[in-house]
């Protein structure tokens, strides 16, 4: 009895857990699919172009954004070097941003569904991990650097914050300080979870007038109290004597290196894009913003902390560093701390948003593909941000710095999966997906072997065992090391795409799969507007229901039947 009254306790617990869609909109809940899984419905698709507009913002107008002129000008670039290199690589990325977005434009699927077609329902699971476990670093990295902003805007209000006496063990590897700042950060972020992605665009709209204005006046600030721009602005080519790369290769790895650093935002661009309106909002936000915007960023931290070195004789990439030396550590002016706390708070809340939209509300997607009968995309997103105090990202930014610097090159292995990605949809598929499929292994054209599309994981192995050489002898500084062999991963994340590209084709051509270039014949999923149906040759859901008096199934009945 005791035996039975707890396994009728658990499954009550377990039914009150498991998600429940609304049957009516299509919302069925399985092995396979929940509501924030299955196509986009028109009435969920609320994004215009100020959302892509405000969803660039965030990787824009940010701290790394801000810095990114450094890493080139300290390898002796000229400064018109370094902007060439931020105007193409920026320019890129939009470009393959838009090439995988594409699938969520046109079928209103996410990447956790847009890999299922590609690697089989099964093997879809390795990129979905891959992103998993980055999205969890990540957003923990990005919780403990926006720490450092909260430290910055509780000095600039209590100047004996950055005074404070380290309660921590010794052996901890951070201050007190810096961890109050972190936990403050967190929690602040935590509502912001709660918040759908239909809804993002207040936030959006907020964060960009707020940071845009913060950065600025930050730069009128320091030109105004320098009187000029300072001389970081004229440096010319300085590349060091005993270097042994030249400009060229060394413009090819400031591009390579940019278009990687944002590989893991690139590869979820569908993940955003089936929000979109159409087609036209998306193209719109990403050009005003990922590339003007971001380019602007750029140039604005350039002039900002030229000018600062003017000011104090020292070079303050990192604008914390430079917020703190403004207000000389809260031992400064009123007038002084106000502005701090005002530039401060603009970027800590860029960054709390942009790590919630890019890490938490991507990994919450991601999650709900492992487990789609009870974690949804807000369930994901908690715990995502949960998962931020085992990761403990005090011990990776102190301590495991080449950890990090692994993390920062995974463009190694994302790279070949964009390849994958490109050539499935439009060269194989012709940009058409069978969209019932991708939610049943029953007689579906996506379950390959067992689930397994084994073209796709010999394809993405060619593509990084050529560059994987060169990330092990960078991170690890081996300096003895083939130059062939940084050669190559100077050029990964286009060798990456390229070669797994190549290969993933070559393979279906000769070992062809079923369904390439199928599509369903009835809207499944309620998902087209009556156009959209139209266009792709689809019957629309309100056709669908003049079968339903007849003793005859309706076509989506049958589908409905062999997802069963």
């Amino acid at each position: 009895m005791g035996d039975d009254g707890l396994r009728s306790r658990f499954e009550r617990v377990k039914e009150n857990v498991r998600l429940h869609g609304d049957e009516s909109q299509h919302e069925q809940t399985d092995q396979w699919s929940n509501r924030d899984l299955i196509p986009l419905p028109p009435a969920r698709r609320t994004w215009g172009w100020f959302h892509y507009y405000g969803f660039w913002t965030l990787s824009s107008l940010n701290i790394t954004n801000w810095q990114t002129p450094s890493s080139f000008l300290t390898q002796g670039m000229s400064v018109g070097q370094a902007m060439m290199i931020i105007v193409i690589a920026r320019f890129l990325i939009g470009c393959f941003s838009t090439l995988i977005a594409w699938c969520g434009l046109k079928w209103h699927i996410g990447f956790t569904i847009q890999n299922r077609y590609t690697w089989g329902l099964r093997a879809s699971y390795i990129p979905l991990l891959q992103r998993i476990l980055l999205n969890f670093i990540w957003n923990a990295v990005q919780c403990w650097n926006g720490g450092r902003l909260v430290a910055v805007c509780l000095t600039s209000m209590w100047p004996s914050y950055a005074r404070m006496p380290n309660f921590l063990p010794d052996n901890f590897p951070a201050t007190g300080d810096q961890f109050v700042g972190f936990i403050v950060f967190w929690v602040l972020s935590t509502p912001l979870l709660w918040i759908p992605p239909e809804k993002f665009k207040f936030p959006f709209m907020f964060t960009t007038i707020y940071s845009a204005l913060g950065m600025i006046s930050m730069m009128i600030w320091a030109l105004s109290t320098a009187k000029g721009a300072g001389p970081l602005l004229y440096q010319g080519v300085n590349i060091p004597e005993n270097s042994q790369w030249n400009i060229s290769w060394l413009l090819l790895a400031g591009i390579n290196q940019s278009i990687g650093g944002v590989a893991a935002g690139i590869t979820n661009g569908s993940d955003f894009s089936r929000y979109a309106r159409n087609w036209r909002a998306y193209i719109i936000g990403t050009i005003t913003s990922g590339w003007i915007t971001g380019i602007l960023v750029c140039v604005i931290g350039l002039v900002t902390t030229s000018a600062a070195q003017k000011i104090y004789g020292q070079v303050y990439w990192n604008p914390p560093d430079l917020l703190m030396t403004m207000m000389d550590r809260g031992n400064g002016s009123s007038a002084a701390r106000a502005g701090v706390f005002f530039l401060s708070f603009g970027f800590a809340l860029t960054s709390m948003f942009e790590n919630v939209c890019g890490n938490a509300v991507a990994g919450g997607i991601d999650l709900a593909g492992l487990w789609p009968r009870y974690i949804n995309i807000r369930r994901g997103a908690i715990i995502t941000f949960v998962a931020a105090w085992v990761v403990q990202p005090w011990q990776l930014v102190n301590r495991a710095v080449t950890f990090i610097q692994v993390l920062s090159s995974f463009s190694v292995f994302l790279s070949p999966m964009i390849g994958l990605m490109a050539t499935d949809f439009f060269i194989l598929r012709k940009r058409k997906v069978r969209l019932s499929h991708l939610y049943t292994k029953t007689d579906s054209s996506y379950w390959y072997w067992n689930g397994i599309n084994w073209r796709a994981i010999v394809a993405w192995i060619c593509g990084w065992a050529p560059t994987i050489g060169g990330l092990i002898v960078t991170v690890g500084k081996y300096t003895n090391s083939s130059k062939a062999i940084r050669e190559l991963y100077f050029m990964a994340f286009f060798i990456g795409f390229l070669t797994s590209g190549i290969i993933f084709y070559v393979l279906n051509k000769l070992f062809p799969v079923p369904g390439l270039g199928e599509f369903d014949e009835v809207d499944v999923y309620g998902t087209f507007t009556a156009k959209e149906a139209e266009k792709l040759g689809v019957i629309p859901v309100e056709f669908q229901t003049e079968a339903s008096g007849s003793a005859e199934p309706s076509l989506v009945q049958e589908a409905f039947e062999k997802k069963d």
